[in-house]
C-alpha cells in the first residue's frame, strides 16, 4: 500500500536503469503508494501528490531525479 512519499529512501536508484523492478522498489523504500516514470520529452501532469514517487530518467533509460510529488 504505502502512504506519504519520503524521496529520500528511493535515493539509491539514481543511476539505475528505470526497470519496472527499481520503479517498485524505489516505491516501497520512499513509502510511497503510487511511483511514475517521466521520460524526456513526454508530457507529465503538473499536480503535487504527496503519495507520489516521481523518477525521472534520461534518454538512455537511467533515473536522473526522485522527488516526491
Amino acid at each position: 500500500m504505502g502512504g506519504q512519499c519520503d524521496a529520500q529512501g528511493a535515493q539509491w536508484a539514481l543511476g539505475k536503469s528505470g526497470t519496472a523492478r527499481v520503479v517498485e522498489e524505489a516505491r516501497v523504500r520512499s513509502g510511497a503508494r503510487m511511483a511514475r516514470v517521466i521520460y524526456p520529452g513526454r508530457p507529465v501532469t503538473l499536480e503535487f501528490n504527496a503519495e507520489r514517487l516521481s523518477l525521472e530518467v534520461d534518454g538512455g533509460g537511467k533515473v536522473v531525479a526522485v522527488r516526491c510529488g
